[in-house]
Parts: structure tokens; sequence; C-alpha cells
């Protein structure tokens, strides 16, 4: 793995060893995937000021989500159907994420269990990504399960009435591969994927399952169920974030679903400054997800006010590549880079970083 020396090489030779159907899964976004591409032009789009002469004596990535302690402001996204890429899946990514002490994010969706990816990596800081099935008994068993099997928040996704027209899929047909299943399902939940004669089997199986008829509520009544705290993923808007303050949930993952669901919203780094100002005021998190390549994206979206950043894709190729090793090497990789990032930039810590070192591209056009 040691030749490997940067995520875009990890996603070149990942891919190579994917069937065309979970490829074309894994990597696709909604329509003409315009956002898709945003995601990652509107990093390139902001640039770093660095101070000089600021006398550094050491580099600390550490730092506290949720209070739990972390060893650098980095999780894993939620990735459905893992073991499309490697025969060990979301095991493989957890045990990873644990050994690098960073947050891992279950699926809903898995193709590993709660239990299975809780036994197997017992120290990780894991949370559990939710959806709202149209039976809440369904869905208060999800959380039930992830609150004994030690998962520390739920991740509630918002962004998803229905899942986004991904073309890719729909011209394969896509559906999980017969020796697989949804593995926190029992029965036809965990089968019904396969039951499809035209279209995506994924959409197919979210149209008739998900409860398209959520509103706000929905967080009071996940509330009356689980202690765990609450972080609600998909918000793009600043008044959004500020109806999750006063639902009740503990952090905000501003998110586009990895430009999978709408084309044409925007990149996630260039929706983080609104959204950062609206809730700056209470006492609540802000991560971000989408685009994040490298470690100066990283130390972007914390100069511009997200307390972590998380990230799905790299993982995923990461993991196709050499399993739990893999997805290590993506993880030293952006440790690496952000430590020299932060260093030549002239901080110290994350905590340290300063909405000043960064800018739009567009400030230097005045000169």
């Amino acid at each position: 793995m040691e030749k490997y020396v940067s995520i875009k090489e990890i996603e070149e030779a990942g891919a190579s060893l994917l069937p065309k159907s979970a490829l074309d899964y894994y990597k696709s976004g909604a329509t003409d995937e315009f956002t898709l591409q945003e995601n990652k032009r509107a990093f390139r789009r902001l640039r770093i000021r660095p101070k000089c002469l600021v006398g550094l004596t050491d580099c600390n990535l550490r730092t506290k989500v949720l209070g739990y302690e972390i060893t650098m402001p980095v999780g894993i996204s939620p990735t459905a159907m893992q073991r499309m890429a490697h025969p060990d899946g979301e095991i493989a990514n957890a045990k990873a994420a644990e050994r690098e002490g960073v947050i891992f994010t279950l699926s809903t969706i898995s193709t590993s269990s709660i239990e299975e990816v809780a036994e197997a990596a017992p120290q990780a800081v894991k949370w559990f990504q939710l959806y709202i099935y149209n039976d809440r008994e369904v869905t208060k068993n999800l959380v039930l399960r992830a609150e004994r099997a030690g998962y520390k928040a739920i991740v509630l996704t918002v962004d998803t009435p229905l899942f986004g027209l991904r073309r890719a899929d729909i011209r394969n047909k896509f559906t999980l591969p017969q020796h697989l299943r949804l593995a926190n399902f029992e029965g036809h939940l965990s089968t019904k994927i396969h039951s499809t004669n035209e279209g995506s089997g994924l959409n197919s199986y979210v149209n008739n399952l998900f409860d398209k008829t959520l509103t706000w509520d929905a967080i009071t009544w996940l509330k009356s169920i689980t202690h765990l705290p609450i972080v609600v993923k998909g918000i793009l808007r600043g008044d959004d974030a500020l109806k999750a303050v006063r639902a009740g949930c503990s952090a905000v993952l501003v998110s586009n679903h990895g430009a999978r669901q709408l084309d044409s919203v925007p990149a996630t780094i260039e929706a983080l400054p609104e959204i950062v100002e609206a809730v700056k005021n209470y006492n609540i998190e802000v991560y971000l997800d989408g685009g994040v390549k490298t470690g100066t994206d990283i130390y972007k979206a914390l100069a511009l006010g997200a307390k972590a950043v998380f990230f799905g894709r790299p993982a995923i190729w990461g993991l196709a590549l050499g399993g739990q090793a893999g997805v290590q090497r993506v993880l030293n990789i952006l440790r690496t880079e952000l430590e020299y990032t932060l260093q030549i930039a002239g901080t110290s810590s994350v905590e340290g970083i300063t909405k000043d070192t960064v800018v739009h591209e567009s400030y230097f056009s005045k000169l």
C-alpha cells in the first residue's frame, strides 16, 4: 500500500478492480452530475493564506466530536452495501477507523450488521446512519440495536424522501448481487432489493419502504426512543439548520448525499458558511462531507467552521484495493497531508485554525 501516495491513485487502482455495476453505483451522481463535479471544483476555488514565522512547536490534530476524542477531525461517512467492494465490507472499514482513531458511520442498508461491526471494532467511535421506514417498529428496532451495541450517535438522513435519479444505476438495472443481503434485516427486508425487473432495484426498495411524509416532528419521535445524540445529515440551508437546533439535534452534517440526490444543489463547501453562521449562537456542532480528496480540503472546511470532515468514496476505493489496509492507507495519506497543511499554513493545532486563513479566489481579483 505504501506505493500509493494520493487518494487519486488509490481511486484509480481500487476502481479498476470493481465490477461495472458496483463501480457505477459507488461513483455516480444524480442526473447530469453537475454537483458531483462541483463538490470537488468548489474546494479548488478556495485559497489558503498561510501565516509565517509563528513559532511552531508541534502539530496536534486531535479533537473532540460529541465529547469523544478522535486523533484527527475526520470521519467515514455512511456508504451502503460495502461488501460489493470487498468481502469484508463494513467490518474492514470500521476496523480501519478503529485503528486510526477516527469515526466510522454504518449505513442502515449495509451488508454487515450493526452487531457484526460492533463486535469487529469494539473500540471504534461508531455512529449509526438511519433512514426512517414506513414501519416505525422497524426503525425503532434499528435504533435500539445500535444503542445496545455501543454506537455513540444516530445520524438521521433527511434529504431522501426518495432516492435521486442516478442514470448509471437505471441503465445497469442496479441491484445488490444475489449472494449478498441487507444485513440489518431479516426476511423480505433483507432481500427485497433483489426484486426488480426494470430500473434501479435500490430506488424501488427505497420508494416502497422509506417514509417520504416525514416532517421535523420525526426528530421529536426519535428523541423519545433513544438517549443517543442525533446528527441530522443532508442540510444545505441555514434555516433548516436552525430547525434542527430547535428540534433538539446535537449536530448538523452539511451534505448533499455525495451529489447523488438532486443535481444543481450547491457544493457542500459552498453551503457550509451559511450554516455555520446560522447556528453560531447555539451549542451545536457542524460537520461537512462531499468532495473531500486531500488534506488541504479538510483544512479549508475546518477554516470555514466545520468541526470535523467526513468522506465516503475514498474509503470505498481503499476498501476495494486492499480491505482494511487500503482504508488505513487512505486515512494515513489524509493525516500526513493535513499535518503538512497545518504546519506550512502556520497553524499548530486544528483548534487554532482561523477563518482568515481561507478565502475565495475572488478575493484576489480585486488586486
